[in-house]
């Protein structure tokens, strides 16, 4: 057997990588992570966290105005971009710091640098030139926005770039209709910017149950959003003031100071070497791998967005814990990826675990549908029209619980709880057994008696 330097060379200090890391060198391998960023990934660094402090943020503009049902005179008030961005970097860092620290208190040695495989044990590092050797390789490089292909591309910026904006600007287009379009689209409406949301397809968030899809729309055009769909960007021009001066398939010219595309993320695979080593990827250029995260190159695996499974952050990090297990702890574990509860942080929120009824029916053929759209009590009094949205989707047969599906205040922290259910595999009469927790906008998920027909076509 050949000396390698390390037991174990992760590339990509994200979430899982992270998580692989740790987990192997305590179980007593010699491991070393490479990050060509910052320690932490996507979600720590430009993702998830900093993303939920700007939700956090712009719920507080709607909660000021609703306040007055309540009885509280707010006054005037005005919003700081600069020190929001400020206080939110300063938690990013921290966090950072944690993994770092958390990182080399596991004894992992990190380099900060750009890692590239030579072959199936070797990689170099891109900037300092230096060759190690590893038995085991893991590839947790995430994923990376996705770029138009339009003339003047360059003009707009990715959800990266968001996080660096010097101010907070005053006419914003967003080009997608995913979670991350919607979600930003909300975020920038919310602090007060003019928002256009254009999206090639009939309504956003492809790939949700249709009745989510249609929440969601309609509350994006309630905070103000003006949603194009069946629209196309074809070019971006920068004026003689700075602004993008954007044109569409539809023939709307739009202005804006800044243009955001949202349109889907890639593998972050590029110039990383995975040809050199011989391991396969889709079309796409994500990384293929079996149920253990292990590629067709024996000693090589990969875990997380870079696999195109499904690209979430505790996703990756269960992945990675798979991985160190089967590698290191002798225990083959591979990820269940069924029934994986997530949310999209739009104004308001959805939460969803299970299937959705379009895919239930194409699987199950019969299926119960239970549903409730209505006003939550805390609108009562704050004056807004905002709806909760609750559904449930009932394999016929056997009476399983296939698909829970919220939106409204609160539906991420209760999808949370909602699926231990759904993953346990629990009836609607289970459900029904449960007492209601009154008054809460939950309790909907246990009092749904009358199953949803769809209206006659006449």
């Amino acid at each position: 057997m050949p000396d390698f330097d390390y037991d174990l060379f992760v590339i990509g200090a994200g979430s899982g990588g992270v998580r692989a890391a740790r987990m192997a060198a305590m179980r007593g391998a010699k491991v070393a992570i490479a990050e060509e960023y910052r320690v932490g990934g996507t979600c720590v660094i430009r993702g998830c966290v900093p993303k939920k402090f700007l939700v956090y943020a712009a719920a507080y503009g709607k909660a000021f105005k609703e306040a007055a049902g309540y009885g509280w005179n707010v006054g005037e008030v005005s919003h700081d971009w600069r020190k929001l961005t400020e206080n939110l970097h300063g938690e990013v860092d921290r966090l950072s710091g944690i993994y770092w620290k958390n990182l080399s208190n596991s004894g992992v040695e990190i380099f900060q640098d750009r890692a590239e495989l030579e072959d199936g044990n070797t990689v170099r590092l891109a900037n300092s030139g230096k060759v190690v050797t590893a038995k085991y390789i893991l590839v947790a490089v995430g994923g990376a926005p996705a770029s138009l292909d339009i003339e003047g591309a360059g003009l707009a910026i990715s959800s990266n770039e968001v996080f660096l904006l010097q101010d907070r600007p005053q006419q914003v287009v967003i080009v997608g209709g995913g979670y991350i379009a919607c979600e930003f689209a909300q975020i920038f409406a919310g602090l007060g910017s003019n928002v256009c949301q254009i999206y090639r397809g009939d309504t956003v968030l492809r790939g949700f149950d249709d009745d989510i899809r249609a929440h969601v729309h309609g509350a994006l055009k309630d905070s103000g959003v003006r949603v194009m769909t069946h629209a196309n960007i074809t070019r971006i021009e920068e004026t003689p003031t700075g602004q993008r001066r954007v044109f569409t398939d539809t023939g709307d010219e739009l202005e804006a100071d800044v243009v955001i595309q949202a349109v889907g993320r890639d593998a972050h695979t590029k110039g990383l070497g995975l040809e050199k080593a011989g391991v396969h990827t889709s079309d796409n250029g994500a990384i293929i791998v079996d149920k253990f995260s292990a590629t067709n190159v024996e000693n090589i695996y990969a875990v997380g967005d870079v696999t195109n499974r499904i690209n979430l952050t505790p996703v990756a990090i269960r992945e990675g814990a798979a991985f160190a297990a089967t590698v290191f702890g002798d225990e083959p574990t591979a990820f269940d990826h069924a029934d994986v509860a997530s949310a999209v942080f739009t104004q308001p929120p959805v939460g969803v675990v299970g299937m959705t009824e379009h895919d239930a029916r194409n699987a199950y053929g019969q299926v119960d549908i239970y549903k409730a759209n209505f006003k939550p009590m805390k609108n009562s009094l704050s004056g807004s029209e905002g709806r909760m949205l609750v559904k449930l989707i009932v394999k016929q047969d056997d009476q399983r619980v296939v698909g829970v599906h919220m939106a409204g205040d609160d539906s991420p922290e209760i999808i949370q709880a909602v699926g231990i259910a759904v993953k346990a595999g629990l009836t609607k009469a289970q459900f029904d057994a449960t007492c209601a927790v009154h008054p809460t906008v939950a309790e909907e998920l246990v009092t749904l008696k009358e199953k949803w027909t769809p209206p006659e076509i006449s």
